[in-house]
């Protein structure tokens, strides 16, 4: 995968249309662009935008029931300005009031190939831009630390070299390539406080974004805790920098593989 491609939401509430601009995203190479996820409408949107926060692009149809794109696109703007959000709809009437909400671009279906790509120029574009206006995650990550109580001793650890929180138990297992920690909390809470950092790949793991290198293919025992003890047949995602392989859940699969592409 580049490490210019792009991911995306598709939001439209006909699941060919949906189809199709995924099989276009999949053809751009110019730059290239990977699907998060698909809403068929701007309540599934924001829902998956929620636990997606390297979103790029939200390519988008203004006619869908409940919220239009429209409004979806002015509620983005207010609380995610750095996404870029290109509208894709039959109905060329609104491209006034679609510019005037600060899109990136507007396309009519049926939409071509070499119109699409243009489009996501735009985007990364835009993306380039804001990356030299403000220092990147990383930046903001290496200066954060975990303060943990080891065996009697209060250690700091960067946050920065964390690989994954795994929660066993009544603990959370703090993992850096070099030592393992217990941490006394809980994992939501720790979600909510570096989510633009760490994704949830399973009920019990969040794992650093940058530090997944692959998925394969998992069988084995579940994880412990689980009731049922029978050999488990799924999907695990591999780190860099350690030989530990974490169980990621069906419905968490898509983010894994998005977040996989867009750190290359």
């Amino acid at each position: 995968m580049t490490h210019n491609a792009l991911t995306a939401l598709v939001v439209d509430d006909e699941h060919l249309a949906r189809s199709r601009m995924r099989t276009l995203l999949g053809d751009c190479t110019q730059p290239a662009c990977n699907v998060v996820g698909e809403a068929a409408d701007a309540m599934q949107a924001m829902a998956i935008l929620r636990n997606t926060p390297w979103c790029d692009v939200v390519l988008l149809d203004i006619h869908m029931p409940g919220a239009d794109g429209l409004q979806l696109a002015r509620e983005l703007r207010s609380i995610r300005p750095e996404l870029s959000v290109i509208f894709v709809t039959a109905h060329a009437e609104h491209a006034v009031a679609a510019f005037d909400l600060d899109v990136v671009d507007y396309l009519t279906k049926p939409v071509r190939l070499e119109r699409l790509e243009k489009a996501l120029a735009k985007v990364l574009q835009k993306k380039e831009l804001l990356a030299q206006e403000k220092p990147g995650p990383e930046a903001e990550l290496a200066k954060e630390m975990l303060v943990i109580q080891d065996r009697g001793r209060t250690e700091r650890v960067p946050l920065a070299e964390v690989l994954y929180f795994k929660a066993e138990l009544k603990y959370i297992t703090v993992r850096t390539a070099a030592k393992s920690y217990i941490l006394d909390g809980a994992l939501n809470d720790l979600e909510q406080r570096h989510g633009a950092y760490f994704l949830r790949i399973h009920r019990n793991a969040l794992v650093a974004k940058h530090s997944m290198r692959a998925l394969e293919r998992y069988h084995g025992k579940p994880e412990e805790g689980d009731e049922d003890g029978a050999d488990i047949e799924g999907w695990a995602v591999r780190l860099r920098g350690v030989d530990d392989a974490l169980l990621v859940s069906r419905r968490q699969l898509s983010a894994v593989r998005a977040a996989i592409a867009s750190t290359g």
